[in-house]
């Protein structure tokens, strides 16, 4: 289901230190996380998603999301954005 959200999107971040700068920045309007990404490189992104009041949705590979995304690796984080 989330994988088509990142599919439809028109503007996509992909990473966790670009989609916590658009957090930070105010672009974010959804994140996506990988349940299989590291906690502790994901974690900056769900706390400043939690503080903003950012939906936060989360799917289960890596490998996946960076397909959805049309890139040869997996993805950890994909910010949604305006």
């Amino acid at each position: 289901m989330s994988y088509e959200k990142v599919l439809q999107a028109k503007k996509i971040i992909i990473g966790t230190k670009q989609a916590v700068k658009a957090i930070q920045s105010s672009e974010v309007v959804e994140i996506v996380v990988a349940e299989d990404a590291d906690r502790r490189v994901i974690n900056k992104v769900l706390q400043l998603a939690e503080e903003q009041n950012i939906p936060v949705t989360q799917v289960d590979s890596m490998k996946k999301l960076g397909k959805a995304c049309g890139i040869e690796v997996g993805a950890s984080t994909v910010a949604i954005i305006n």
